[in-house]
């Protein structure tokens, strides 16, 4: 049964707060730090994970077209700039409802707001994880998050297109079939759940 939008982006939320709680301690000394992501240390994961809030928030109000919104820049104050990003797009979604999203990264054609958002949730329940790895922090999402990101990210098709240094997502990993559902969704992304 489809998630109704208003619980939709009230999940969206939760792991944007999540994400903003583990990169509120994050210093300058830390920016170095590496991540999970391949070639990427804290520093660059921040200011990709802000530029993807503005595009979301860009396409949430019809410009996501536009490729300025998701550009990485470079930042005086990552921190503060991420959390302003992340307000922005949390506010941009609200009372999007009908919005028709265009996001040339993620899908070649335009998605409904629903769709737009769950991507969004999956790229935060995801990358709060990538912080949390990189800071050497404990992250476990609320079940109801992973419930809701696993179908999405299990619908992204793995192919030759993941192979891209430009496609948001790695080739999937293999975990074991009963593999926790967090997991599942960390290896469908292309990510080695820790042990």
């Amino acid at each position: 049964m489809p998630i109704e939008f208003t619980d939709l982006l009230a999940l969206d939320r939760t792991a944007v707060e999540h994400s903003i709680t583990l990169i509120d301690p994050i210093t300058t000394a830390d920016l170095s730090r590496p991540t999970p992501c391949t070639g990427w240390d804290l520093a660059h994961l921040i200011a990709h994970m802000t530029a993807q809030h503005r595009g979301f928030a860009a396409a949430a109000a019809g410009r996501g077209a536009d490729p300025e919104p998701w550009k990485e820049l470079p930042a005086t104050d990552p921190v503060e700039e991420y959390r302003q990003a992340a307000r922005d797009a949390l506010t941009a979604f609200t009372g999007a409802a009908d919005a028709a999203f265009t996001m040339p990264e993620i899908a070649p054609r335009t998605i409904p707001a629903p769709m737009g958002v769950g991507f969004h949730l999956v790229d935060y329940v995801v990358h709060s994880w990538d912080v949390a790895i990189a800071r050497g922090v404990p992250f476990t999402p609320e079940p109801d998050l992973v419930a809701a990101a696993l179908p999405i990210a299990l619908a992204v098709p793995d192919d030759e297109q993941r192979l891209s240094p430009t496609f948001p997502f790695r080739p999937a990993v293999p975990v074991p079939g009963d593999a926790p559902p967090f997991d599942r969704l960390l290896a469908a992304l292309g990510r080695r759940p820790m042990p």
